[in-house]
């Protein structure tokens, strides 16, 4: 399992939402730049970068941040955030992203976002469910964590599955921002149910304990956000979370 730091961007500045809501904003004084230099240097070479202007305006904004993001030498770049037709998700890749994150698209059109992954290939592309648990289901959000996507969380995942889908990025919208911990038993079932997905844990990492506790529920990732620029936790001392060569 290796560590993604994450990069959330409004107007160009690093901020972080609590559980997503635009009304909770922290703003860092942190250059995304550097941020994402000092993680490649830590050995973090994936970095996930959120366009939150893009999510709002239903079309990726921070092109020019994502450009000069991608020409860090070394850097593997995914990035998502009003990703919602193929032309943007091109676009996101012809400017240097490694893979894109696609959200509530998937989950309101999951018939074309599995051309896109035919179209693109199943390297490029991540699927990102935000889910609130309900009496112990997962329940699929879209636009924004606003909405309820009114779609079976398993059942959606099956179909994108038997279509080549190889990385899934999920969050528990709870424990955004929260420092609560992650959702371990959540990423558990998917690990078990999907040996074959590259899972990404996302909401609620504090510290090392919470990375070692994922490694064993079988996440390939964890994404790093708020307690790494909280300083709860340090770029410094997570070289042992680097991605493999």
């Amino acid at each position: 399992m290796h560590v993604i730091p994450a990069i959330d961007l409004i107007g160009g500045r690093c901020v972080r939402l609590r559980q997503g809501q635009f009304d909770a904003v922290t703003e860092y004084e942190v250059d995304p730049l550097q941020q994402a230099g000092a993680s490649v240097a830590a050995g973090l070479s994936c970095v996930h970068l959120v366009d939150l202007d893009g999510c709002r305006a239903g079309k990726p904004v921070n092109s020019e941040t994502l450009a000069a993001l991608a020409a860090i030498p070394g850097i593997r770049l995914q990035t998502g955030g009003g990703i919602r037709d193929e032309r943007s998700a091109r676009a996101c890749l012809d400017a240097g992203a490694h893979r894109v994150v696609v959200g509530s698209t998937a989950f309101r059109e999951p018939e074309t976002v599995a051309r896109w992954i035919g179209d693109l290939g199943a390297a490029r592309i991540v699927i990102a469910a935000d889910v609130r648990i309900d009496n112990g289901t997962p329940r699929p959000l879209v636009e924004g964590w606003q909405a309820d996507a009114d779609r079976d969380f398993y059942a959606t995942l099956d179909f994108f599955v038997g279509r080549g889908l190889r990385h899934l990025l999920c969050t528990e919208v709870s424990r955004d921002g929260m420092m609560a911990g992650p959702a371990v038993g959540l990423y558990r079932e998917l690990c078990g149910r999907y040996p074959a997905l590259r899972v990404q844990a996302s909401g609620g990492v504090r510290d090392e304990a919470d990375l070692e506790t994922l490694r064993r529920a079988g996440a390939a990732a964890a994404i790093v956000g708020k307690s790494l620029l909280d300083g709860a936790m340090q770029l410094e001392g997570l070289s042992q979370w680097s991605p493999a060569a």
